[in-house]
């Protein structure tokens, strides 16, 4: 009796022993931390958010701003020249018209996500795109500073949407294929699309 009940305590200390290191590794946490749900959204994507980033192609939210903010400033310096005869400091006069630009590009946005069911649907759940092959379109992606892509869903249907790095130390530059894996806000997440098999599924 007293042989079985020294194996039985020497397994509960192995185990014990071999528990408590485990924790003391992080290899728990490391589990823990990684999951989707402790993913929070700054404020960088709430803003592109409100803008209809992600939902909009963002080369055609720049024309709109652009537009917008060329004749807000002509009509803010019209309407004081008429009233003073003498037009705004320019400072003054394109502060004016980025803050009219702003409301304007987000109902444009708006509307021209309503009219464009080809390129953006919400019949597909934007957490669907995790796990599929996003190509860059322009500029360079990095951590803090995502770059415009573009993913077709399994409908063929095509959709663009923001996309940084995973890993903070990488950068994708145009035409490069990555691997949506993780969605924070209207940002995604992605790394490097090594296979060639995955490029065909995508």
């Amino acid at each position: 009796v007293d042989l079985d009940m020294d194996a039985d305590l020497d397994v509960d200390l192995d185990m014990d022993v071999d528990f408590d290191a485990d924790v003391a590794g992080g290899a728990f946490d490391s589990d823990i931390s990684a999951g989707p749900d402790t993913v929070t959204a700054g404020p960088l994507s709430h803003i592109l958010g409100w803008l209809c980033v992600g939902r909009v192609p963002v080369l055609v939210l720049l024309v709109v701003f652009l537009t917008a903010f060329g004749v807000s400033g002509l009509a803010v310096q019209g309407l004081v020249h008429n009233l003073v005869g003498a037009p705004l400091p320019q400072i003054i006069a394109a502060i004016l018209a980025f803050l009219a630009a702003i409301p304007a590009t987000r109902f444009s946005g708006l509307a021209l996500a309503a009219i464009m069911p080809k390129e953006q649907t919400e019949a597909v759940s934007q957490r669907r795109f995790i796990g599929k092959v996003a190509t860059i379109l322009r500029g360079e992606a990095r951590r803090g500073f995502p770059a415009e892509a573009k993913l077709t869903d399994q409908f063929g249907q095509t959709h663009y949407i923001l996309v940084e790095p995973d890993d903070g130390s990488q950068t994708f530059t145009k035409d490069t294929d990555v691997i949506v894996v993780k969605q924070t806000g209207s940002v995604y997440r992605a790394i490097p699309n090594t296979s060639a098999a995955m490029t065909d599924l995508g």
